[in-house]
């Protein structure tokens, strides 16, 4: 029995780093675009801007569901 134990474990533990770095990859993803959008909301076209940050939110989104969920 223990042997099973310790093999669940070791694939719960490999489960969670890989989702750890997939919130990881999301969240710089998020991070990068809203830097993007909101220095191009402010030196070039505000609803320019304003669409390349919601698009970044959808990544956030998806990083939070992952979180939320525990998927």
């Amino acid at each position: 029995m223990a042997g099973r134990r310790e093999h669940q474990e070791e694939l719960h533990t490999k489960r969670e780093t890989i989702l750890l770095r997939i919130r990881n990859v999301l969240n710089l993803i998020f991070m990068v675009g809203a830097i993007v959008g909101v220095i191009y909301y402010v030196s070039a076209d505000k609803q320019t801007g304003i669409y390349i940050i919601l698009g970044a939110m959808v990544f956030k989104i998806m990083e939070s569901a992952i979180r939320i969920l525990r998927i």
